[in-house]
């Protein structure tokens, strides 16, 4: 019987030669993750139980980003209790501060992930990594509490969905356009605990850091997990970053999806999600003119390099609109610095954004961007439910790094063609 990818990794990691959807099955996970929010809880549960070590600390990784630069006094309590712990049980992947970030580009980046890897997090983005041909999922933090206790937890193999992009995509279309394209079609519960699965010459045609977002918002789409078959693209990418190659899992041919989709990825144009939900998705054309009093460039969706190079290279030689305040947050403190080399960050400063260090921040509604009542927000995050970023009054619109440049420029969400002539720009956006 033919297997997915999804099915592969699991049947790989709970000892099967073959498992199927449906089957609940145990599995050894490769990585458990959480942050200054879950982390703590998982910490409670342990210290509940007497349990005072953990099965092994080098598959353990903590990192410090929700609420970090520490906003207050409960806050810095989160990451004191997550740092003390770390130190009792040898846990030496722990970040916080310099050289860390928003932990789904810190860990991608650091090389912790490869394609192959079972991974499980105290957060709902772990799906993340499914860019990398990695099985990742979110979990509670009891549960993580169990798996740093065991080093393995319990898995129901879900069914797959299949998503197929094929042509060439457009200018100004990227990742954030693919995935919120998919959630607009079926839905925010539309893949309720499934796989999703991507295929498709446009998918093969992007590169890591647009699959890496297509992964990330799978759990706006109900998902148990994205993943996309890793390639020579993929391996390239994890190699400069470990020496751990990992193994690269295919489709059988027979495999069996419980439904597929076929995208024209020619046709796909940049897209906005209005509020309140992921799902509400209009071509940026039929919303352009909105109103806005915030843009935020940031997150583990769209915050890496390449979201940034495109910002400024339309921001360049431009002033963000008086009117609107442009928060500018490198997701890794690598992605920082790799910005200030390229010059980026001076450009994104001259043109009147708000450059903060890396923290999640604004996306949460945790700091650096809270939104006030009756305040429009368009964000290159994953989430616009009702409150999301600030008071239940305010908007927050979803879009790609392009769109959130030029509508910082004109004071309104606005198509990056009103702005900026894409082959003017080009060069630098693909750097």
């Amino acid at each position: 019987m033919g297997m997915t990818i999804t099915e592969k990794i699991i049947a790989a990691h709970s000892d099967k030669k073959v498992v199927e959807a449906g089957e609940l099955v145990t599995v050894k996970v490769d990585l458990a993750i959480a942050n200054d929010i879950t982390a703590p809880i998982a910490i409670k549960q342990l210290e509940k139980y007497g349990i005072d070590k953990v099965h092994d600390p080098n598959k353990i990784a903590l990192v410090m980003d929700h609420f970090f630069p520490p906003k207050d006094i409960l806050s810095a309590q989160q990451i004191k209790i997550s740092r003390d712990f770390a130190k009792k049980m040898g846990i030496k992947n722990y970040f916080e501060g310099q050289d860390s970030g928003v932990m789904h580009t810190v860990l991608p980046e650091k090389g912790f992930i490869v394609p192959g890897d079972l991974v499980i997090g105290a957060d709902s983005h772990t799906c993340t990594y499914g860019g990398l041909g990695a099985f990742a999922t979110g979990v509670g933090s009891t549960d993580i509490a169990y798996i740093w206790a065991t080093g393995e937890t319990w898995l129901k193999v879900p069914e797959t969905m299949k998503f197929v992009f094929y042509g060439k995509k457009q200018k100004w279309v990227g990742g954030k356009d693919f995935v919120l394209s998919v959630i607009g079609k079926i839905g925010v519960d539309g893949a309720l605990y499934k796989a999703m699965e991507y295929h498709g010459e446009a998918i093969r045609d992007l590169d890591v850091d647009d699959r890496l977002t297509i992964a990330n918002m799978a759990i706006e789409a109900g998902g148990k997990n994205a993943i996309i078959e890793a390639d020579e693209k993929t391996l390239e990418w994890v190699r400069k970053r470990t020496n751990r190659e990992g193994v690269v899992y295919k489709a059988d041919p027979d495999a069996k999806y419980c439904c597929e989709y076929e995208f024209d990825a020619s046709k796909l144009e940049p897209v906005v999600a209005c509020p309140h939900l992921p799902s509400n998705v209009k071509p940026v054309s039929e919303v352009a003119g909105t109103h806005i009093d915030q843009v935020f460039i940031g997150s583990c969706t769209n915050g890496r390099i390449s979201d940034l190079r495109i910002a400024a290279a339309i921001l360049k030689g431009k002033k963000v609109h008086p009117e609107v305040r442009c928060i500018v947050i490198p997701a890794s403190d690598q992605v920082y610095k790799q910005a200030m080399h390229e010059g980026l960050l001076e450009i994104l400063a001259d043109a009147g954004c708000l450059i903060s260090t890396s923290t999640c921040g604004p996306c949460l509604g945790g700091h650096m961007g809270i939104l006030a009542e009756g305040e429009v927000c368009l964000s290159t995050s994953n989430r616009n439910f009702v409150g999301r970023m600030g008071h239940p009054g305010s908007f927050v619109y979803l879009a790609g790094p392009a769109v959130a440049a030029a509508s910082a420029i004109l004071g309104r969400i606005a198509h990056p063609d009103e702005v900026a002539k894409y082959e003017d720009v080009e060069t630098l956006i693909t750097l």
